[in-house]
């Protein structure tokens, strides 16, 4: 989540990836506020924000689809084009170390799960 920096009247005036400096608060990062800081209000902005959103998941659908259709055996991977090959093995990659950075660190999912007991440890 990002961490912000407030004028005296609350409004946002710089983002930070982590609390770098005293005083910042985090935000949730589709906080309003923080959507108009980052867009300066630009509503196109933010629809475009979306639309890219909506085509990374979308991408995501594609190949799951074809993974899917090639464990089914209804094509074979070498049935598609060269770069199609090369970008779906490279995006696999991706997802692989991805999927290991998470093993090893957790996601936020994980630590909501987690709270402090009466000990101070957690439960």
């Amino acid at each position: 989540m990002p961490f912000v920096k407030r004028d005296d009247t609350g409004k946002i005036i710089a983002v930070y990836s982590s609390a770098e400096v005293p005083g910042l608060n985090e935000i949730n990062s589709s906080d309003p506020q923080l959507i108009d800081f980052l867009y300066e209000g630009d509503v196109d902005a933010a629809a475009k924000k979306d639309m890219i959103e909506s085509d990374l998941g979308l991408a995501r659908v594609l190949e799951d689809l074809i993974d899917l259709l090639i464990e089914k055996g209804t094509f074979r991977f070498t049935d598609l084009p060269e770069p199609a090959q090369q970008k779906l093995l490279a995006r696999r990659g991706l997802r692989k170390e991805f999927a290991y950075v998470e093993t090893l660190f957790g996601s936020e999912e994980d630590e909501e799960e987690y709270s402090d007991n009466e000990d101070g440890g957690f439960i």
